[in-house]
């Protein structure tokens, strides 16, 4: 990725709120505030009770913007509360720091340090740092942190090794409130849902256990199953950690034929944030069967990918390239 402008980097910042409306404007405007960067895109997910938000600019204005909106998150969500379909341990529940033009990992990961810190620090709440700012092995992956969820942070704080890298507070009230924070700087990952025609979540988790690297499926890929209220379908839930190595329309094509076991089909994906083009114009090549303009090829690719089927697929809002060069950023 090419940028002339000087150093630039993006948030995919992940907040455990999908369903007051006060609160997730509330978190957006607490970005859209601050200046050198710009808010790119919205995610809502009302049955899993999260919003992810994407945006990008100036290293030191992301980093001010995920502060200022993880403070925002900590003041109107209560963690003690919420529920949603969605694994989470606080009301930021990660905020990733993603480098995309003149902005190394190592960069990156002392902007995470800082920020971390300066939550952990201010806010009083507790941060694990993960990814390539993580301080050691085990603690790299986020289903590695995130494992026992808000209901089981306060005891996993007190085990050997689980400490947080920050804001370390045994017992406090606010943590009750805010539950933890994962901060850290990962490279650019594709969220990637596909709805299934049933309601059956125990088949859609079964795909998943096959699919999912751990389990000798896919490499680089993570995925559970669930059902989706919002849909009213189960739906195979994907983090593609590297599209290079497994992409949209690998993982398209795998769970394709894994459903036909089970005797479903998929119906359509759902990109949650922002995909590169490259994940839609590969998946518009096998769609077509060979080269084409890069229009042709994206349309072609949704199609096959049925990206637009499950909620409106816009190319200019939903693929990363095209949303940094309509926000003068790329």
């Amino acid at each position: 990725m090419t940028n002339t402008a000087g150093p630039l980097m993006e948030c995919v910042a992940n907040f455990s709120e999908g369903r007051d409306t006060t609160v997730i404007a509330a978190i957006a405007r607490a970005i859209q505030d601050v200046p050198g960067q710009q808010l790119l895109h919205q995610d809502i997910s009302p049955s899993a009770n999260r919003t992810v938000m994407t945006f990008a600019g100036r290293p030191e204005a992301v980093t001010e913007a995920a502060f200022e909106a993880i403070k925002t998150a900590a003041e109107r969500i209560d963690m003690a509360v919420q529920t949603g379909a969605h694994p989470r341990i606080g009301a930021t529940d990660v905020c990733p720091l993603i480098p995309l033009a003149q902005l190394s990992i190592e960069e990156a990961v002392v902007y995470a340090e800082a920020l971390g810190r300066r939550v952990g620090t201010e806010l009083g709440i507790p941060v694990y740092l993960y990814e390539h700012a993580a301080k050691a092995g085990y603690r790299r992956t986020l289903p590695a942190i995130r494992k026992g969820q808000y209901e089981g942070l306060q005891y996993k704080m007190q085990q050997e090794g689980w400490q947080p890298d920050y804001g370390y507070a045994p017992g406090s009230i606010r943590v009750a409130h805010t539950g933890a924070t994962v901060i850290g700087v990962r490279d650019v990952l594709v969220a990637f849902n596909i709805s299934l025609d049933t309601r059956d979540e125990n088949i859609a988790a079964t795909i998943a256990r096959k699919m999912r690297s751990i389990g000798g499926g896919l490499p680089a890929l993570r995925a559970i199953g669930w059902y989706m209220e919002d849909f009213d379908c189960a739906q195979v839930s994907m983090n593609l950690l590297d599209y290079r190595i497994t992409s949209p329309l690998t993982v398209w094509e795998t769970c394709k034929t894994l459903a036909a076991e089970y005797g479903v089909q998929p119906t359509g994906c759902e990109v949650i944030g922002l995909i590169p083009e490259a994940c839609v114009t590969e998946a518009g090549s096998a769609a077509l069967q060979g080269d084409a303009p890069v229009a042709e090829l994206v349309a072609a690719g949704i199609s096959y990918l049925g990206l637009d089927r499950v909620k409106p697929f816009v190319p200019g809002a939903k693929i990363l390239e095209y949303a940094l060069q309509a926000a003068g950023l790329f």
